[in-house]
């Protein structure tokens, strides 16, 4: 049962993937290929442009939708504790971020998937945003990179000091000037045919898919002119999206180990983290499921 319904998300991702011209797969990284304890992680990247590139890249690096039977492999005789990215992996990369609908499939197959191991959906937005698109309560929330986690239900350990109303929130006291920032970026990006700003509450997204690509160096500049003087703050990037975010030690893998942490699972030897993202900022992620 436990297979077959991992078979079934595994299936579900392809046919994402297949059906979205803005991502196609690189390589996944597993103990059979980059010497670790056994830790899983998938990633959904644009791959080089050169194909004979991407060939060669492909056969050292398998991609983790064709390497199911190596993730089984791994899993067996351990509790698999499911990490997700939403927007490019649970659902398209749309030109208009409040229509990255997950489809009717991936969200029956995350459903299955969670009534059997804990999941947990760790994204750029907000909390209650990415809970909207995805309309599941089997599954934990994180926004904003991990800003702004929803306690989760099942949780042994209660969240730290920091905690607030079921939500675990490392920046709360950055809160203040990030409102501030967004206020004076409504104005600075006004003129801007087609950007617009998205409030995560820990994060201020900047998305410039529906600007003009001559003027995509002049948003760039206007956001960066605004961040470089506020060293408390600090901007990155991602698929044609700029984020403004506190500058602070905290990220998707930060947020993957206090998930985990909260579980219970900080020091089980028998569990197989299995994170799945598409993005930059999921790197983060990447790394902590391969260091721990």
């Amino acid at each position: 049962m436990i297979k077959r319904n991992l078979a079934k998300f595994n299936q579900t991702m392809g046919f994402q993937i297949a059906n979205s011209n803005k991502q196609k797969v690189k390589p996944f990284s597993g103990p059979e290929n980059d010497g670790t304890n056994g830790s899983v992680i998938g990633r959904l990247l644009s791959p080089p442009d050169v194909a004979a590139d991407y060939d060669s890249w492909l056969v050292k690096q398998p991609s983790a939708l064709n390497s199911f039977d190596s993730i089984m492999k791994a899993a067996k005789g351990k509790k698999i504790v499911v990490f997700l990215d939403y927007d490019g992996t649970l659902s398209p990369i749309v030109e208009d971020p409040d229509k990255a609908f997950m489809s009717v499939e991936m969200r029956a197959a995350v459903r299955e998937v969670a009534k059997y191991f804990p999941t947990s959906i760790i994204s750029g937005r907000s909390p209650d945003k990415v809970k909207e698109f995805v309309q599941l309560n089997n599954v934990d929330y994180a926004g904003s990179h991990g800003l702004d986690i929803m306690v989760p239900s099942r949780a042994v350990k209660s969240s730290d000091k920091k905690g607030n109303e079921g939500a675990f929130q490392p920046a709360k006291s950055f809160l203040p000037a990030i409102q501030e920032i967004s206020m004076v970026l409504e104005d600075k990006i006004r003129e801007i045919q087609g950007a617009r700003i998205e409030d995560n509450k820990f994060c201020i997204s900047v998305h410039y898919r529906q600007v003009p690509s001559e003027e995509h160096e002049i948003l760039k500049e206007k956001v960066k002119s605004l961040v470089e003087n506020r060293q408390d703050f600090r901007l990155t990037e991602g698929k044609m999206v700029l984020e403004v975010r506190p500058s602070i030690e905290w990220n998707k893998g930060s947020a993957l180990s206090y998930l985990l942490d909260t579980l219970g699972f900080s020091t089980a030897k028998d569990v197989l983290p299995l994170y799945i993202g598409d993005d930059q900022t999921d790197e983060d992620a990447f790394k902590y499921v391969i260091d721990r």
